[in-house]
């Protein structure tokens, strides 16, 4: 099933799927909304939700910053089926509750990417998308945290963790990244966690900052047209 990728405008918001354009499990600050986040969240993996305040996160990204955000298209339906969300890491307040943190400052911080069922070759096409847009805006690299647990281990071992004062309120399954994917996508481990690493793309190498863009780019097109050439 084809897609294609572009990067996210503000007018767009609203089309966003539900859980993408409500869930603020990484832009409130969990130390200044902890009544919020506490009746906001539902059941042990529950998101903190808030669309006004995901809203109001995104716009003022990108009039300081630029594009936060890559989505994927399905073309017949124009709907859109996935996302992937990047900022500076001090935009980002609940990077201070990892405990494999900190991110470092040459880095964007990528925090999730999520597809709709059914489209998950989306994933990488996103990620790569992500990355042509990073390079071109000069950084040096992606950082990002991962999950290395189950569903279940995710809500039952990770509880005592939480409670330990690692990462304050829930964990939201669906806004982290697993370690598996990371890792075959060319991450590397910098801060290793037992549940939750984090992991680091270098992308100041060999080839120049053009050469890089137009390579991220070309793996977006010969991806894609893997994935139309599937759908027929």
């Amino acid at each position: 099933m084809g897609v294609s990728i572009t990067s996210l405008e503000l007018e767009g918001f609203d089309r966003l799927p539900l859980h993408t354009r409500r869930c603020v499990f990484w832009e409130v600050d969990p130390d200044g909304s902890a009544d919020v986040l506490d009746d906001a969240f539902s059941g042990s993996l529950g998101g903190c939700e808030s669309e006004f305040d995901k809203e109001a996160w995104v716009s003022g990204l990108m009039l300081e910053w630029g594009s936060c955000s890559q989505i994927a298209i399905e073309p017949s339906t124009e709907r859109i089926v996935g996302s992937a969300f990047y900022a500076p890491p001090n935009r980002v307040p609940r990077r201070k509750r990892f405990p494999s943190g900190p991110v470092a400052a040459d880095a964007v911080l990528l925090t999730k990417i999520t597809v709709e069922p059914g489209f998950d070759a989306a994933a990488p096409l996103l990620l790569d998308a992500v990355i042509a847009d990073v390079i071109r805006r000069g950084m040096r690299a992606i950082e990002t945290f991962g999950y290395t647990a189950t569903g279940d281990e995710l809500a039952g071992d990770l509880v005592t963790l939480l409670l330990g004062g690692g990462v304050a309120g829930n964990v939201c399954a669906e806004c982290i990244l697993p370690t598996e994917f990371l890792l075959e996508s060319g991450f590397e481990v910098v801060s290793a966690d037992q549940y939750l690493p984090r992991l680091r793309l270098d992308l100041a190498g060999d080839l120049g900052w053009k050469q890089q863009v137009e390579h991220a780019l070309s793996k977006l097109v010969i991806a894609e047209s893997v994935v139309l050439q599937g759908s027929c």
